[in-house]
Parts: structure tokens; C-alpha cells; sequence
């Protein structure tokens, strides 16, 4: 529990030193400015410290005196720890060092304290180190300029901005002049919580005081801006400050330039790698990859080679994440062949591939069907020492599951458990799709159990991969059973999810129910989207209530719904089965007018449908003007035509047209 900060006030002793000649003062809504004042007053600071980090440094001996010899021991202790240096010291030491500085006479001079509370603020003891300072000044030392820096450094990454100024006013009572690194220290304080604008007032004070702002403010600034997304404001205060004497590096523009990359701006981003070289600033490496990598994930790999060539010609050495990002866009792009030529060329410049490197490849191979090169890849990278993760079993299980090798891909999966690395989510709902598609779906739900006593949390993807699968092989009250674990487990059922279970049941008649699902989907104001609604109309045209469709399908455009090629070509098998053909010519001759283009269904659909009702004529038209589309008959109209040619209906010249060339659009 942490306790109420008690009010310890600052009470250093009388200082001569020049007058103030600003004060720190808040403005309101905690608005924080410096205002110049002519006559000073200045309050007693108010510093908050916990009880109990007070408590740590309160003397643990009884009486003040202390022999001659114990006092010299304790002096060679403490010079020597300080000299021997203070990393990552310990709470308990540092005190005990605090308290055996305070107890040595002579006491040590301010600087032997202050680094103390350097080492101390480093490890992030904050509170510790503004109680240490609190005893110290009670000693009879008085803080110095680097003291005072230490505290305000506390308070702002303790958030406490209104008394880190207050240190502020403590240092110009005490006469000493804030320099960069007070102001350095503020502004990031002012930047952790947001308050960026106050910050850039802060170095415009700063500027009338003539202490020049260093590269450490200049870079806080536009990184704090960056984070706000205040790019044109952040290459404008870099301007600025470069008037003031401030000379940027290539890490001032970094954060730049990652937003313009991440916001897709890379023209613009190209444009401000050209002015850090205008005003001769050297990119490093990493100004060059954030550009590429953008590059890549956009497709434009040929602009990212052009780029990669340009750094190379000025001497500037890619490193591993540059070829990442080289590999992972041509993987991408499926260009497994370059991406596998990439790690070749790292390799021979001595350049260490690391997971990720061998991840975007060996994914790619998977992708490509070639599992057999991606587990060479696998191997390769355990012969270098490289720890496969999750992605990397994940990746080849999946390859294994596609080839139906689901004995090896399980096999794999106890291979990543016994060397130490979690099968995650994605780990299991591939296997168990796998499962599903190969018809095995009582194993899939076996590993379902199975990674739920492993404490794995089923998502939305593993419900509606099992829930497909049960459906698919007609156990369907199993996967209604499991729908409604999913809702009374609390995972969310997608779009997707209930476009499975429709669809399982309209497919095995339970339309009824499919329509009550609907209904509810209405109920909770969801929209159910084309997909929907196309599973549910192809649902009543096969339980024969074309009708009922068709009412449906003319009440979307009320809905904001705009059918698609799918729905229409559902609505005119609809209306073919119906025998409506003249229905089902209107409708194909609306779905042209809404300037949605036929597919090869769409054609087979009708011509079948004018073949079975004698219409040769309209079939021949159709037929001609679907190979003008480039699209081909199907096997159910092939079956047809030559059913056709058996009985006499159809001579044989209508099965040379139908499997005659394409022809070009007229």
C-alpha cells in the first residue's frame, strides 16, 4: 500500500548569490511557464517523500560521537565504494553508504553525495534518492546545481512536474543559473506526460535566458512531437533551433521519419532523407531502414533496391534488419528465389541471419508448397545455433497440415513443447483446421480439450474452424453445442462465425432456425453483411421458397445492401430452378446494368437452364457471349450437353461451339 506522501520543507541554509531574475510559477489547469518578475518571492518548497522511504534513512545508531579509528574505517569504506563505482546498487546499500558518509568527519563534500544519488536515481529509486537528499541537507550540506538536477530528474519520472519546478525556484533562490541540463530535464518531463507544446514554450524561455538548447532537448522535442504526429511542426522547431546554434544528427530525424513511413508517407520521407544530406547530416543505417522496410511492405521493391544501392555506394554498411526487410518483401511479393539470393549475400558479408530472417523464409517456402526447402531452412538454422519459435513450428506444422501429413505435423508440435517453447493459439487452430479438412474432426476436438487444460484461451478462429468442421460432417447439434460455449465462454462470435453455422444449417435443412439466428443477428442491431444474407437466400431457394427469396432479395437495396455477383447468380439458380426464366434473363440483365460483371457460374447457370428448357437458340447466345468473357463451361453443362447429344436433343455441332476457342470482346 502506498502511503500519502508527507510535506517535508526545503530549508537550506543562507546562500549570498545574485538576485533571481525569473520565477517558476504554474498557470492554471497545470499549465506550467516561467514569468519574469522584478521583485522575487519565493515560497518554501513543498517536497513529498513516502513515510517509508523517510523511514530508510533515519540513523540506525544510537548518539553522535563515534571513535577516531571507526570513523577512519567508515571513510576509506565510503571513498572506496564510491570510487569502485555504484552500479545497480541495492536499496539497503545505498542507505548504509548514506549513513556511513553522514556519520564520517569530516563530512564528505556535496560531490561524494551527489554521486550517490546519480547511482541511486539510475537504478529508478526515485523517492530513495529525494529522501537521501532531504538527510543531507539536514547535515548542514547544501544542495549544488548537480543536487538540484538529481531532484528535479525525481520528480519528473515521478510525474510530478509542479514540484520538480519548484526545485527549480529552490535554484534560483539559491543563486545558481539553470543550465541545459535543468532545462533538458524539464522539457523531458514536460514530454513523458504529454505536454509537448508547454515543453517548446520552454525552450523559447530558455533561448531569452541564453542558455543554448543542446541535441538532447532538440531531439526530445521531436520525438514528444512526433508522438502527437505534429510532423510539420517538428521539421519547423528543427529549424528553428538550427537558427539558435543547435545542429541536428540523423537521430533527430528518425522519429520523423518513422512516422511519415508508418502513416505511408514515403515520398515525403524520401524528400527529408535528401535535406539531412543538403545540410551535410550522414544518415546511419538506420534512417536508411526505416525507408526500406516501408519500401518493401508497400510492394515497391524496386525503389527499395535503388535505395539499398545508393547506401551501399556511400559507404554506408547494411546491417541484418536491412536485409530482414529486403527478404521479407520479396517473400512477400512471392519471390522466394531473391529472398533466398538475399541470404546468400548476408551470409558472404558476414552479416548473422537471425530468426526472423529465417522465419520470412522459411513462411515463403510454406506458401510456395515447398515445404521440403523449408525444413532444410529449419535445419540450417538450429546447425547455427538459432532457437525455432513459435512462428517457425506454427509456419512448417502448417505446411505439414497442407500436405495432410497430420501425424508428422503433431509430432511437431510435441517437438516445440519439449524443447521449451508454447504452442500459442494460432499453434493449435492451424493443427485443428487441419483436422477439420481432413475429415478428423473428433482428433480436432480432442486438441481442442487439450489446449484448454494447457491454459491456451480459444478465440473466435479456433470456435469457427471446429464449428465448420462439425457442420461439414454432419454433426450439427455438436456444433451448435459448441457456438453457444463460445457466447457463454465470453469470446465474441465474428461475422464469420455465424456465416459458418448458417450455412451448416440451411445445408442440412434447418432453415427455421438459421431465419431465428438472423433475427437475433437483427436484434442485436449487427449487420449481417452480403455474406449473410447470400447463405441465407441460397437457403431458401433450396428448400424450394423461391418466393420467400426473392422478397428478400428486393429488400436489401432498403438495407443499404448492394448484391454482388454472388448473390445474383444465387437468385437466378433460384429462379432457374423455379422454371421463372424469364425472371432469371431480367435479373442477369440488371446485373449487368449495375455495372456487375458475370462469372463463369453465372453463364453456366443460365445456359443450363435454357438447355433444359429447349431454348438452344439462347443457349448458343450465351455460350458465345461467355467464351467473348473468356470464361469456359463447367463440368455440370458439359455433362448436360453430352446427356443431350445422347438422346438426340443436341447435334454436334453445339458441343464444337461450346468447346471451340475464346473468342475477343467485340
Amino acid at each position: 500500500m502506498i502511503i500519502e506522501p508527507s510535506l517535508l520543507l526545503l530549508s537550506p541554509p543562507k546562500r549570498k548569490g545574485k538576485k533571481a531574475a525569473l520565477i517558476v510559477c504554474p498557470k492554471e489547469k497545470g499549465m506550467i511557464h516561467l514569468k519574469k518578475k522584478k521583485k522575487m518571492v519565493i515560497r518554501r518548497t513543498c517536497i513529498p517523500l513516502h513515510r517509508k522511504a523517510l523511514a530508510l534513512v533515519q540513523p540506525r545508531f544510537s548518539g553522535t560521537g563515534t571513535s577516531i579509528g571507526s570513523s577512519s574505517d567508515r571513510n576509506l569504506s565510503y571513498r572506496e565504494k564510491l570510487r569502485s563505482g555504484l552500479v545497480d546498487i541495492k536499496k539497503d546499500d545505498a542507505v548504509d553508504l548514506f549513513q556511513s558518509m553522514i556519520q564520517s568527519r569530516p563530512l564528505p563534500m556535496v560531490i561524494d553525495f551527489n554521486r550517490l544519488f546519480g547511482s541511486v536515481a539510475k537504478t529508478k529509486q526515485h523517492d530513495l534518492v529525494l529522501a537521501l537528499c532531504k538527510q543531507m541537507e539536514m547535515q548542514g550540506i547544501a544542495y549544488d546545481l548537480y543536487t538540484l538536477n538529481i531532484m528535479i530528474n525525481c520528480f519528473c519520472r515521478r510525474q510530478k512536474l509542479g514540484f520538480a519546478f519548484s526545485v527549480m525556484g529552490k535554484m534560483l533562490k539559491l543563486g545558481y543559473e539553470p543550465d541545459a541540463v535543468t532545462f533538458s530535464t524539464l522539457i523531458n518531463g514536460l514530454c513523458l506526460k504529454g505536454l509537448v507544446s508547454q515543453a517548446v514554450e520552454l525552450v523559447d524561455r530558455m533561448v531569452e535566458m541564453k542558455v543554448i538548447p543542446n541535441l538532447i532537448i532538440l531531439n526530445t522535442l521531436v520525438n514528444g512531437l512526433c508522438l502527437q504526429d505534429r510532423l510539420s511542426e517538428a521539421v519547423a522547431l528543427i529549424d528553428r533551433m538550427m537558427e539558435n546554434g543547435c545542429q541536428p544528427d540523423q537521430f533527430t530525424y528518425g522519429p520523423i521519419l518513422n512516422r511519415m513511413c508508418k502513416s505511408g508517407n514515403t515520398a515525403s520521407a524520401l524528400d527529408l532523407l535528401r535535406k539531412m544530406e543538403h545540410r551535410k547530416i550522414k544518415p546511419h543505417v538506420v534512417t536508411y531502414n526505416i525507408i526500406i522496410d516501408t519500401l518493401c511492405k508497400d510492394g515497391n521493391l524496386d525503389d527499395a533496391l535503388n535505395l539499398f544501392n545508393e547506401m551501399e555506394t556511400k559507404g554506408i554498411k547494411a546491417d541484418v534488419f536491412t536485409y530482414n526487410s529486403l527478404i521479407g518483401g520479396f517473400c512477400s511479393a512471392g519471390r522466394w528465389d531473391n529472398g533466398a539470393q538475399w541470404l546468400s549475400d548476408m551470409i558472404t558479408r558476414d552479416i548473422t541471419p537471425n530468426i526472423v530472417t529465417f522465419n520470412a523464409l522459411i513462411d515463403c517456402f510454406v506458401k510456395e508448397g515447398k515445404l521440403s526447402e523449408a525444413q532444410e531452412l529449419y535445419n540450417e538454422m538450429i546447425t547455427r545455433g538459432i532457437d525455432p519459435d513459435t512462428i517457425t513450428y506454427s509456419t512448417l506444422i502448417y505446411g505439414l497440415c497442407n500436405e495432410k501429413r497430420l501425424d508428422e505435423a503433431n509430432q511437431m508440435m510435441d517437438l516445440m513443447v519439449s524443447k521449451g517453447c508454447d504452442p500459442s493459439i494460432v499453434t493449435y487452430s492451424i493443427l485443428i483446421n487441419g483436422y477439420c479438412k481432413a475429415k478428423r474432426v473428433d482428433e480436432g476436438m480432442r486438441l481442442f480439450r487439450n489446449m484448454s487444460v494447457r491454459g491456451v484461451i480459444a478465440n473466435t478462429v479456433t470456435y469457427s474452424t471446429l464449428i465448420q468442421g462439425f457442420c461439414q460432417s454432419g454433426q450439427l447439434n455438436v456444433a451448435k453445442e459448441l457456438f453457444q460455449e463460445l457466447v457463454s465462454e465470453g469470446v465474441h462470435p465474428s461475422i464469420m462465425t455465424y456465416g459458418i453455422l448458417l450455412d451448416g444449417l440451411c445445408d442440412n435443412g434447418e432453415l427455421e432456425e438459421a431465419l431465428g439466428i438472423l433475427d437475433q443477428m437483427h436484434n442485436c442491431k449487427m449487420d449481417p453483411g452480403i455474406g449473410i444474407y447470400t447463405i441465407i437466400i441460397h437457403g431458401m431457394c433450396n428448400a424450394s421458397k423461391i418466393d420467400d427469396a426473392w422478397d428478400l432479395f428486393c429488400s436489401l437495396s432498403f438495407k443499404g445492401v448492394k448484391p454482388d455477383v454472388k448473390m445474383y447468380t444465387v437468385m437466378i439458380s433460384g429462379l432457374c430452378k423455379k422454371g421463372s426464366l424469364s425472371e432469371a434473363d431480367a435479373l442477369f440483365r440488371k446485373l449487368k446494368e449495375d455495372r456487375c460483371e458475370p462469372g463463369d457460374c453465372t453463364y453456366n447457370t443460365l445456359i443450363r437452364a435454357h438447355l433444359r428448357g429447349r431454348d438452344i437458340s439462347t443457349s448458343a447466345k450465351l455460350i458465345e457471349e461467355m467464351k467473348r468473357c473468356r470464361f469456359s463451361a463447367d463440368a455440370s453443362t458439359i455433362k448436360l450437353v453430352m446427356d443431350m447429344l445422347v438422346d438426340g436433343r443436341l447435334d454436334k455441332s453445339f458441343l464444337d461451339m461450346l468447346s471451340g476457342p475464346f473468342q475477343d470482346k467485340s
